[in-house]
């Protein structure tokens, strides 16, 4: 899963990903409010850690918008103001959990577990897709009888296909989901995954596919490619 934080202090926001980083989450860092607006309305992330007074546009209004325009990203507002009117705020705007600063990381992790939790509230702990599953608890492929570990990139990728259920998802848009807008990776490392995914999927004889859509990217497939 991969969480925007949204945070104008850089050594906190640092902090905050090495948090993340600990709970196998990655995640983008945004210094102000308008770039977090554009990234969190991206549709890119599975949960979002919000300041509240950000430079550009607080982190209320942020929210507020977002909200109108139709974004569901779960959201843990975290700010230094502990007033009840401040939690109100941003609890009405549409905040999924109100945390002060300082906070304790246990109470950060169990927050973010809960809001992320709440926001796949509708998605099964296993994804299906033709004759195979994907369970998201222990990061297995299944088919039949037969099942295999995946890596945490491949998990993510799978994922991603499977919850797209056929439709074309782009090389751009796994790169971003899952190296992040600011990372280094390349085409060539989507492309490496798909291909340990393929192996494991012809290890399991299953008939479901990876099928590379010529200049877009991928799409799976309940028969062979």
């Amino acid at each position: 899963m991969r969480i925007l934080i949204i945070e104008d202090n850089l050594r906190l926001a640092e902090s905050l990903r090495d948090i993340l980083k600990n709970l196998r989450y990655e995640s983008d860092i945004c210094l102000n409010g308008n770039d977090g607006y554009s990234r969190i309305v991206s549709g890119l992330y599975d949960g979002a850690i919000l300041d509240v007074m950000l430079p550009g546009m607080d982190g209320i209004t942020l929210l507020r918008q977002a909200r109108r325009c139709g974004c569901q990203t779960p959201v843990l507002m975290l700010t230094a103001k502990s007033e009840t009117e401040d939690k109100v705020a941003g609890l009405e705007g549409g905040a999924d959990y109100y945390l002060t600063k300082p906070f304790d990381k246990e109470e950060l992790a169990a927050a973010l577990h809960a809001i992320l939790r709440r926001g796949k509230e509708f998605i099964p702990d296993i994804l299906t897709y033709g004759d195979i599953c994907l369970n998201q608890s222990t990061y297995c492929l299944e088919k039949g009888g037969k099942s295999i570990r995946l890596g945490k990139r491949e998990f993510e990728v799978l994922r991603i296909l499977m919850n797209y259920k056929g439709a074309v998802v782009t090389k751009d848009l796994l790169l971003t989901k899952i190296w992040g807008s600011d990372g280094d990776a390349t085409d060539n490392n989507v492309e490496i995954y798909i291909s340990f995914l393929r192996k494991k999927l012809d290890f399991l004889k299953a008939s479901s596919s990876i099928v590379t859509a010529r200049h877009l990217g991928y799409f799976l497939s309940e028969g062979k490619d």
